[in-house]
C-alpha cells in the first residue's frame, strides 16, 4: 500500500477505536459511584470503614481508625466523575482498540511473527490483571500502616481524588512490574538478549526488584514489598529459563535454514578475479595514444581518455 492508504487506515483505526471508548465511556458514567465504591472498599474495609462513601460524607468517624473522605471544590465532583468514567471506558474497551491496532499491525508481520504476536497478547493480558489484582489486595494492608501515623486527637482529611489516584498508581504499577519478564522475553524472541546473559544478571536483578519494590509500595511494612517482589522474582526466571530453552531451538532452527516465507541470507563478499590478463590492439583507438612515450598517464589512463 502506498503511504497515503496506511494514514488513511491508521486514521479509520483510531477513530474506530475512539469512538469504542467514547461509548463505554458514557455508559459507565451512569455507574461511577458503584465503580468508586468498587475500587476503594477493600481499604474502607481495612481500616474499620464499613460504610460506602456516600454514608461516610452523612456521618462522623467516630474513634474507628477511619479517614474522613472530603471532595474540595466545586468542579471536582465533575472531574472526578469524568476521571472515573474516563478509565473505565480504556479499560473495558481495551479489547475493541488492541483488535484495531492489531488489525492495522498484522498485514506487515510473517508467519511467526503473528504466532509470536498471539503469544504476547494471550500472555501479556493476564500477568497485568494478576499485577493489578495483587495490588488489589495489598492496598488494605498499606492502607491500615499508612493512617497509623495518624496522631491520636485528630482528624484525617483525605481527599477522594488523592485516594482513587493512589489506588490507580498502584495498580499501574504493579501492572506493568509484571510485564517484566514478558518484555525480557520479547528482547531474547528478537535476538538482542540471550538466556545466558539474563542468567547471569540474577543477582542484580533481585538486588533491583527488591529496591523497585520498596520505592513502588507507599507502606514501609515488608510485607508488602514482598508481595510485590516475590512474583517478580519467579518471573524473571521463569522468563530466564524460557529464554535458554529458546536460544537452543533457534540455533537448531539456523541450522536447517530459512523458512518458507523468510529471504536466504546473502554472501556479499566478493570473489578474487585472479591476476590481470594485458588486452593488446592491433591499432591505436587515437594517434595520441600510439605514442610509446606513456609518462603523461595518469593512474595508468592518458589525457585523452
Amino acid at each position: 500500500m502506498p503511504l497515503a492508504e496506511h494514514l488513511r487506515e491508521l486514521r479509520n483505526r483510531l477513530a474506530k477505536a475512539i469512538l469504542a471508548i467514547v461509548a463505554v465511556t458514557v455508559v459507565a458514567a451512569f455507574f461511577y459511584n458503584d465503580i468508586i465504591n468498587l475500587i476503594t472498599k477493600p481499604i474502607l474495609d481495612s481500616v474499620g470503614c464499613d460504610k460506602t462513601f456516600a454514608e461516610l460524607a452523612k456521618s462522623q468517624t467516630g474513634t474507628k481508625p477511619c479517614a474522613q473522605i472530603t471532595i474540595n471544590g466545586l468542579l471536582t465532583p465533575f472531574t472526578l466523575a469524568l476521571k472515573v468514567s474516563l478509565m473505565a471506558g480504556v479499560v473495558l474497551a481495551s479489547p475493541a482498540w488492541l483488535y484495531q491496532l492489531w488489525a492495522f499491525v498484522a498485514p506487515g508481520l510473517h508467519r511467526h511473527e503473528k504466532k509470536y504476536a498471539y503469544a504476547f497478547v494471550a500472555t501479556g493480558a493476564p500477568l497485568f490483571i494478576v499485577g493489578a489484582y495483587f495490588a488489589y489486595t495489598v492496598l488494605p494492608t498499606t492502607a491500615k500502616v499508612l493512617l497509623e501515623f495518624t496522631p491520636g486527637g485528630t482528624s484525617n482529611l483525605l481527599p477522594l481524588d488523592d485516594l482513587l489516584d493512589l489506588v490507580m498508581r498502584m495498580v499501574l504499577v504493579f501492572g506493568l512490574s509484571f510485564e517484566l519478564p514478558l518484555l525480557l522475553v520479547m528482547l531474547n524472541l528478537t535476538g538482542a538478549l540471550t538466556g545466558k546473559r539474563m542468567l547471569g544478571w540474577w543477582r542484580g536483578m533481585i538486588m533491583g526488584i527488591t529496591v523497585f519494590a520498596a520505592l513502588a509500595t507507599p507502606s514501609t511494612d515488608p510485607l508488602t514489598m514482598l508481595a510485590l517482589a516475590g512474583p517478580i522474582w519467579i518471573l524473571y526466571f521463569a522468563a530466564t529459563a524460557f529464554s535458554l530453552l529458546n536460544d537452543r531451538r533457534r540455533s537448531r532452527r539456523e541450522a536447517l535454514g530459512p523458512g518458507d516465507d523468510e529471504a536466504s541470507e546473502l554472501d556479499l563478499t566478493p570473489d578474487d578475479i585472479g591476476a590481470i590478463e594485458p588486452v593488446t590492439t592491433s591499432r591505436a583507438a587515437l594517434p595520441e595514444q600510439a605514442s610509446s612515450d606513456r609518462s603523461d598517464r595518469v593512474n595508468g589512463y592518458d589525457d585523452v581518455t
